[in-house]
């Protein structure tokens, strides 16, 4: 029988991350090579070629031997012949497995390929339908349409498709099978109200032997990098990568948000996320063993990796379905004590002409260009009294006309509790301050309604960056935790005020923050004025001291050259890769932080998953956007976690200047030819880039000067921000009086 392992195709980008070159070399090695493999698929401009075969020749000529076990799997992954989601769920679901019952794996995978495909189908069903419920049955039928979109908010826009070539057997959750009415939970809930879907299908199937057989060699790697990383780790890694290479095909919700999204909401037993993507909002949410977490999406792939990344994160009872939730509830009696959503925007075929009738709408039938409303009152009605929803919204949604009745009665019924504007950069899109709700469902109607308004724009960050994450939580938080406890909030100007539901309740119902907070108390504004114009006038005149000099007559050098991937593998320096593991206390460098020169603002959920942490002396360079980046890290930013697409360089002080490193790393050219360029994205191989074999005291001349333009940088950055902040400040005095013309 033919190898299995020769269905999974790789192209000439990835036979050059197996080889640690770039594709030119690929293209060279195919034309001077007659035995190189012949191509297997793809296209005559970007042909595919058979993993299997590309390994054995590549060993042959020597150049496999330091190929990464993630980088190999990672292959073994985007070339499945089934497709990367597929491919993902069948590693989630086999991760699982090793996770609950790691000695059944190691007896099933002691033999054959075959045999290991066998023994799988049943075990794979002992260990999903514990975690799941027994709807977890296993069903190969597949899907007439092999082509979907994927998107992690699946009803937003017209996003490109995932191409799936035909098989005769379906990838679990990724392929729908026919609508069940039992309940895709983990154990039979005994609540009263105890939820159980209608006309939706569950997350997670388990997928038969034959359906496995070309993913073994994928599950046998995937388990070795489980003994490496964790199971855990291993899929949030293998996740990652797959939401990196695709990012024109997913709408993320930023953990930063999630994170405060669920401190919002509270302390909740039952967790509802009605349009669960990839499940980052219900990760945020589950740091409890006795959690219920309920997740739906329209999507099937992304509810299979949702149900798998929760499964593999929490002993929490996991209730994944797949179906459109405004049409197909999957929960229609639930009652959650808090429900967290990041629902698809500007969603017109929502159901509108389909749901008109619908019981949810006891606000109000939303318009047909209303969907978020729709979505606000599902969540709504999946609240027991009390409960706490929390839902990401368009900041039209507080002010167009077409939902001003719906927004009076949330007010008037005492629904609406809080709209909070986040700074611009927060979520995509990332070009507009989107809002937050948060919504009760009555208990009682208040006697004296307020709603809290909140504007964190200030906290926005520069370019890239992202806000000021930690900022905005301290604000959010405490003034609402102040509002929620007291029904009121003394002013907070520019930041925060509660105001009496009676006085939103005109024409217009705008909730808007902005238009009802007034701007920031003034005191002496032209002595705050004068304050920043002396800083930057200090500032220009460092940038005057730190300017380079004039460079001499131009005499190219002509050094011995190595790369970073020689001083890995000689021992000068250690290569480590950012990932999704770290504390809760332990702040995360992101690449938006390095890009932006700023201070680590991350965070990540509370985890067990080891994190690489920074050192003063470290080197870390980004991987994706195309910049020539490279930082070193100083005691501030020591300590911290190292987010994902990061690289860190740790050199040997005895053999490497971190500051001549560093400056080497960021030359134009550098970055050039260590690029590999893709459709939608620039990634950097940082293992290709090269500096010169210079001695020591050389090196440290060198670095001497590119520390010092690295001040200069900084200067420079400072100076205009506080530019920006004088001509601000000049208009708005100008506008308000507190400054005059002369």
């Amino acid at each position: 029988m033919e190898n299995v392992d020769n269905a999974t195709e790789v192209t000439a980008a990835g036979i050059a991350r197996l080889a640690g070159v770039g594709r030119a070399a690929v293209s060279n090695w195919r034309r001077r090579h007659a035995d190189f493999p012949k191509p297997v698929g793809g296209t005559e401009t970007s042909p595919s070629f058979a993993l299997a075969e590309v390994e054995s020749w590549l060993r042959k000529q020597g150049k496999l031997a330091e190929v990464p076990l993630r980088e190999r799997v990672w292959q073994q992954l985007s070339g499945h012949p089934e497709g990367p989601v597929t491919a993902l769920t069948h590693a989630g679901c086999v991760l699982l497995l090793i996770h609950d019952r790691p000695t059944v794996w190691l007896d099933a995978s002691a033999g054959s390929d075959e045999r290991l495909a066998a023994i799988l189908t049943g075990a794979l069903q002992d260990v999903l339908t514990p975690r799941f419920g027994p709807s977890s049955a296993v069903n190969t039928r597949r899907s007439v349409n092999t082509s979907r979109s994927v998107n992690t908010r699946p009803g937003q826009g017209q996003p490109p498709t995932v191409n799936t070539p035909p098989s005769a057997h379906s990838a679990p959750g990724v392929h729908s099978p026919a609508p069940v009415n039992t309940s895709p939970g983990v154990h039979s809930p005994t609540a009263v109200n105890a939820p159980h879907p209608v006309n939706t299908r569950p997350a997670v199937h388990a997928p038969t032997g034959p359906s496995l057989l070309p993913s073994t060699p994928l599950l046998r790697g995937v388990a070795e990098l489980a003994a490496e990383l964790s199971a855990r780790q291993t899929f949030e890694f293998l996740l990652g990568r797959l939401l990196d290479a695709n990012p024109r095909q997913y709408t993320l919700t930023p953990n930063d948000l999630a994170v405060l999204m669920a401190a919002l909401a509270g302390p909740a037993r039952t967790v509802l996320d009605p349009a669960c993507g990839t499940g980052t909002l219900l990760r945020a949410a589950a740091p409890a063993p006795d959690l219920e977490l309920y997740a739906q999406d329209s999507a099937p792939e992304l509810a299979a990796l949702t149900a798998l990344r929760l499964a593999l994160h929490t002993r929490a009872d996991v209730r994944g379905a797949t179906g459109d939730t405004l049409r197909e509830d999957a929960f229609p009696a639930l009652r959650a004590d808090a429900v967290l959503c990041h629902p698809p925007f500007n969603e017109r075929n929502w159901g509108h002409d389909e749901l008109a009738y619908d019981p949810r709408w006891e606000y109000g039938f939303p318009a047909r260009n209303e969907s978020e409303l729709a979505w606000v009152q599902h969540a709504l009605a999946r609240l027991k009294e009390g409960g706490t929803a929390v839902l990401l919204m368009p900041p039209a949604a507080a002010s167009r006309r077409s939902g001003r009745r719906i927004r009076a009665d949330l007010l008037r019924r005492g629904a609406l509790h809080a709209v909070i504007a986040l700074p611009v950069g927060a979520a995509p899109p990332y070009n507009i301050p989107l809002h937050l709700w948060v919504l009760r469902r009555p208990e009682k109607a208040p006697a004296q309604p307020q709603v809290l308004l909140v504007d964190t724009g200030d906290f926005a960050g520069e370019g890239r960056g992202g806000p000021d994450w930690r900022a905005v939580r301290e604000a959010v938080l405490d003034t609402w935790r102040a509002f929620d406890r007291d029904g009121r909030l003394a002013e907070r100007p520019g930041l925060a005020r509660s105001l009496p539901v009676i006085d939103l309740l005109d024409d217009d119902v705008d909730l808007a923050p902005a238009r009802h907070l007034p701007p920031p108390a003034v005191a002496d504004g032209a002595e705050q004025l004068t304050a920043v114009r002396e800083r930057l006038n200090e500032t220009l005149r460092l940038t005057a001291d730190l300017t380079p000099p004039n460079a001499g007559a131009p005499h190219p050098a002509r050094w011995p050259l190595t790369t970073v991937g020689e001083l890995a593998r000689g021992g000068a320096l250690v290569m480590r890769t950012g990932g999704n593991g770290g504390h809760a206390r332990v702040p995360v460098l992101t690449d938006h932080d390095v890009l932006a020169g700023t201070d680590p603002s991350g965070s990540l959920p509370e985890s067990d998953e080891e994190a690489v942490l920074t050192a003063a002396g470290d080197v870390v360079v980004p991987v994706l956007g195309g910049g020539s980046v490279a930082r070193v890290i100083d005691e501030a930013a020591s300590g911290a976690a190292l987010g994902r697409n990061l690289v860190l360089l740790r050199p040997d002080p005895t053999a490497l200047d971190p500051w001549f490193l560093a400056g080497f790393l960021r030359g134009t050219a550098n970055n050039r030819q260590a690029s590999s360029y893709a459709s939608t994205a620039t990634r950097l191989d940082v293992r290709r880039l090269q500096l010169p074999r210079l001695p020591l005291d050389e090196q440290r001349r060198y670095g001497a000067r590119f520390r010092a333009l690295d001040e200069f940088e900084r200067a420079l950055r400072h100076a205009g921000r506080l530019g920006e902040q004088l001509v601000r400040g000049m208009y708005d005095g100008l506008t308000d009086g507190t400054v005059t013309p002369d």
